[in-house]
């Protein structure tokens, strides 16, 4: 499931939360008493018993030929427990407060697991097959097509445990991490926060950090501190538990530090991260620090509390956006670099594979989630009709267009590494904002729309990478033993003053907001995945703008997304002359934010 940054919800959008969209799942299922998903469950579950009978313990001793049928059937099982979980998983995104989705989803949850557990022997097998006699296998053109996902798979070989480990670690996850994971969601989703004597959502709550009054934004800075303190003992036995958990599994599979595994996951290289991480903090104070003490004098104010952060600039009056004109946004700005691309994304809006509208116990970010390829994705954002809106959908819907030009890799191959994942919808994001951009006339509005951008483009990258480092060191300091929620603040704030700058002050309340944060509990180390695909695109949008041949970039471009995950980024970013191991590469797409604020400055 890709996660996305968060979005939030105005009172007074235009046309009313009535009108916009909930998502049709019928694609994968009616209801959750749909008859189809216990036939399904059963077919499934006997038809993986019977691979297990055919080829457990016999595939070093199978023809390419054979291997590649193998292959074949395994797929097959995998999208079928992929559709059960995907249409779990959707169903307790769009409402974890309902005790019936909440049960629906451990149920299947523990089903799959029960099915899987009969598959597993299977990938443990194969990487057990030498290299040489796997190569000589691959010679058969049915293999061969399978080739990419073989590779993925070999570089988790030095980390494999016996069977039967992997075996119990697989049916303890129910009750492991995926059990933490769903508490933290419905406590999440559950919360309410007391905002001047009226309850609110999380989401509403944090909305409210970017109104035009700044008493609203501290008012609501407040509420979310003291929603967050009140439940940090939870939060903070949340996060130990899940990186004991993850350390214990990392010393089982001998990885060298807490990110290795996510590194393995993405298909990129230490090096590659460490680079990132390296050119991201030692650009902090000429992207960050200059641009908040920037926006300090451009409100007036001497400091910058935390809830100014996303405040407007003087003279946004931040209107509110109706679906529609998003819409109408989006398909503009992707139809004008690609219509194919247009195409790719017209039935996201005209087949609802869509649920904008914000609701209680509705998950409180967005993502686009690819579900299974006979199927199709489905888009979840909390639209509230502000620009940054607009921006989020751009960047869903450019997920959405990976995975469904992707889709005809199949199950095994559609799927790309985090690190590339968010290449087509950071794009999508540079190629609306662009064509809003280029269509406003007046000065002042183009002077905030671009400060806009800028703010996205740090929240991208100087805070995600923040976010990485805050999580580096919980990680490591948690091998030591457990920290208390008074230590984890205090990671949280030095990172946070590290990262934004001497321009900021931060009030007592602030080193609590830490445990809101979905992506450090559901996937560790993911946030870097941003900050890479975002300085990714920077180089990647730049290229675009030099080339003569528009036309053969947009077709590289669509080329790149439908590889889906059958390439590394090596392979993929090649034909356009980039290189993501140079270090000058990151320095590029700082670079970019860079001009972006120096334009800025000279105003």
């Amino acid at each position: 499931m890709v996660k996305s940054r968060m979005a939030h919800h105005p009172e007074g959008l235009s046309g009313g939360a009535a009108a916009l969209p909930d998502w049709d799942l019928s694609a994968l299922y009616a209801s959750p008493d749909d008859p189809r998903i216990a036939a399904d469950a059963q077919a499934t579950e006997e038809a993986a018993k019977l691979f297990t009978a055919r080829y457990q313990g016999w595939l070093d001793g199978l023809s390419g030929a054979e291997l590649a049928a193998a292959v074949g059937e395994y797929e097959k099982l995998q999208e079928a427990m992929g559709r059960l979980m995907s249409y779990a998983q959707l169903l307790f995104s769009a409402d974890s407060e309902n005790p019936s989705s909440g049960k629906f989803y451990q149920t299947i949850s523990e089903r799959v697991t029960v099915i899987s557990t009969h598959t597993l022997f299977f990938t443990l097998e194969l990487n057990r097959i030498g290299e040489a006699e796997l190569a000589e296998k691959l010679q058969d053109p049915a293999l061969a097509r399978y080739a990419p996902w073989f590779r993925d798979l070999r570089v988790f070989l030095p980390h494999q445990l016996s069977d039967e480990v992997e075996k119990i670690l697989l049916e303890k996850d129910v009750t492991g991490h995926a059990a933490w994971s769903r508490l933290f969601d419905e406590t999440t989703a559950g919360m309410r926060l007391n905002f001047n004597g009226e309850e609110l959502t999380l989401s509403a709550t944090l909305n409210k950090l970017s109104d035009s009054d700044r008493a609203v934004r501290e008012a609501a800075g407040k509420a979310v501190g003291e929603a967050m303190e009140k439940n940090s003992k939870l939060f903070s036995l949340i996060t130990n538990t899940l990186a004991k958990d993850k350390e214990l599994d990392d010393n089982w599979r001998q990885y060298s530090a807490p990110a290795a595994f996510r590194n393995r996951a993405n298909m990129v290289e230490d090096e590659v991260v460490e680079a990132l991480n390296t050119a991201v903090k030692a650009s902090y104070g000429r992207l960050a620090h200059r641009y908040y003490a920037m926006k300090a004098k451009w409100l007036g104010l001497e400091k910058l509390e935390y809830w100014d952060r996303n405040a407007p600039l003087p003279g946004d009056d931040d209107r509110a956006i109706s679906w529609a004109e998003a819409k109408s946004a989006v398909l503009d700005a992707y139809g004008a670099f690609s219509p194919e691309l247009a195409d790719t994304i017209k039935p996201f809006f005209e087949k609802n594979w869509i649920d904008a509208a914000p609701r209680s116990g509705k998950s409180g970010g967005a993502f686009s989630h690819s579900t299974v390829p006979s199927a199709h994705p489905y888009v979840l954002m909390n639209y509230h009709g502000r620009a940054r809106d607009v921006m989020t959908l751009a960047h869903e819907l450019g997920h959405g267009a990976h995975q469904v030009l992707a889709a005809k890799q199949g199950y095994l191959m559609a799927s790309t590494p985090l690190t590339l994942a968010e290449t087509a919808s950071v794009f999508g994001e540079m190629l609306t904002f662009r064509s809003l951009l280029n269509a406003e006339t007046d000065k002042q509005r183009k002077r905030i729309m671009l400060a806009g951008k800028v703010e996205d483009m740090l929240n991208t990258v100087v805070r995600q990478i923040a976010f990485y480092n805050f999580e580096l060191r919980v990680h490591e300091e948690r091998r030591q033993g457990e920290l208390l929620p008074e230590r984890i603040g205090e990671i949280w704030l030095e990172v946070q003053t590290e990262s934004l700058g001497p321009v900021f002050h931060f009030a007592e309340e602030y080193r609590h907001f830490w445990a809101y944060v979905p992506h450090f509990i559901h996937t560790p180390f993911y946030v870097y995945a941003y900050a890479f695909g975002d300085c990714l695109v920077n180089a990647l949008y730049a290229a675009y703008q030099d080339t003569p041949d528009k036309d053969g970039f947009r077709e590289q471009y669509k080329e790149m997304l439908a590889a889906g995950g059958t390439k590394r980024h090596q392979e993929l970013l090649a034909p356009f002359g980039l290189n993501a191991a140079d270090p000058q590469f990151w320095q590029k797409g700082l670079d970019i934010i860079s001009g972006f604020i120096d334009e800025l400055a000279a105003e």
